[in-house]
C-alpha cells in the first residue's frame, strides 16, 4: 500500500486524538478494556474500527508526548490488522522505529507525518499475536534531532479491545 494511501486512511484516527470533542457524533467508543479501548468512526466509505492505547510510561520523563498505539480495521479498503504508532512528534528518517515485546522485535517500515506503519501484513499479524500473549510492549523512536524516546504500553485488555474492534467491522 502506498504511503499516501496509508496517510489518508489514518487521518480519521489522528482527528480522534486531537478533536474528539468536536467529532463526538462521528466517533463512537465501543468499550474500555483495562489499558486499551476500542472505537468506531463512520466515514463516507464505511466503518473504520480500531483498538488504541496510550503509554503507561514514557522516557525521557521530562518530555510528555501524546503517543498512541493503534490496530485498525478498514473493511471498505479490505484492510485488517493495520498496526500504527505515533510518538507525538515527527520521526527521524535516519533511525528505525522498533516495537519490542520480550525477545520479539518488530520494525516499522513507513514513517510519515508523525506516524509509523509496518508494511508487511505477515509481520503485523505476528506482532498482534505476540501482543495477545504479552504483558507489555515498548516502542522506541527517534525525533528529528536524533533523541531517542521509549514508550511502554501495557497489553492488559488488548485482546478484548482487539476482538471488539475486529467484530465491529466484520
Amino acid at each position: 500500500m502506498s504511503i499516501i494511501k496509508k496517510i489518508f486512511l489514518i487521518l480519521p484516527i489522528i482527528f480522534v486524538g486531537f478533536y474528539s470533542q468536536s467529532t463526538a457524533n462521528e466517533v463512537k467508543k465501543i468499550g474500555k478494556y483495562k489499558d486499551w479501548e476500542s472505537m468506531v468512526i463512520m466515514e463516507d466509505t464505511g466503518k473504520v474500527c480500531f483498538a488504541q492505547s496510550s503509554p503507561i510510561l514514557q522516557a525521557p520523563k521530562s518530555n510528555k508526548r501524546d503517543a498512541k498505539l493503534f490496530i485498525a480495521f478498514r473493511p471498505a479498503d479490505q484492510i485488517i490488522n493495520e498496526v500504527s504508532v505515533t510518538a507525538g512528534y515527527e520521526f527521524n528518517n535516519s533511525n528505525s522505529v522498533i516495537a519490542q515485546s520480550g525477545k520479539n522485535k518488530f520494525k516499522f517500515d513507513i514513517k510519515e507525518q508523525g506516524f509509523a506503519w509496518i508494511a508487511d501484513t505477515k509481520i503485523e499479524f505476528r506482532m498482534i499475536k505476540r501482543m495477545k500473549k504479552g504483558s507489555r510492549i515498548m516502542i522506541t523512536g527517534y525525533n528529528q534531532k536524533g533523541s531517542q524516546t521509549i514508550d511502554h504500553y501495557s497489553l492488559l485488555g488488548f485482546t478484548k479491545a482487539y476482538n471488539s474492534s475486529k467484530k465491529a467491522c466484520s
